[in-house]
């Protein structure tokens, strides 16, 4: 399951094993300055995400890169019954070329109190 960690001023995404290859990535991280906001939702969003690189098990996990028809870039490692951290990035530039990153962790809403208090000094 993909990790979220806070430490030293960067948000550092894991994708451990098989997720590493869905995702096309082993990690990405970006300063916890570039967040604009963040908001925890009960479950998965079940918006249009967009063109994908990555893994869709219809109603269970979405894993890899969206492009949502109106430019959003999204990183994404969402899976159902897990709480849902949507982190918005203050422009695609500081966020290695996301605006978003949408990421499920039993833990979202300490880790989205950490980033508030962190982006929000």
């Amino acid at each position: 399951m993909t990790t979220l960690n806070v430490q030293d001023g960067l948000l550092a995404l894991t994708f451990p094993g098989w997720e590493r290859l869905m995702a096309g990535r082993g990690g990405y991280s970006v300063a916890v300055s570039a967040v604009d906001s963040v908001e925890v939702l009960p479950d998965w969003s079940s918006e249009v995400l967009g063109w994908r690189t990555g893994l869709v098990i219809s109603g269970l996990r979405k894993l890899g890169t969206f492009r949502h028809p109106d430019g959003t870039r999204r990183l994404v490692s969402m899976t159902r019954g897990l709480p849902l951290l949507r982190i918005r990035l203050r422009d695609r530039e500081v966020g290695a070329g996301f605006d978003e990153l949408l990421v499920s962790a039993p833990e979202a809403a300490e880790l989205a109190s950490e980033l508030d208090a962190l982006a929000r000094p």
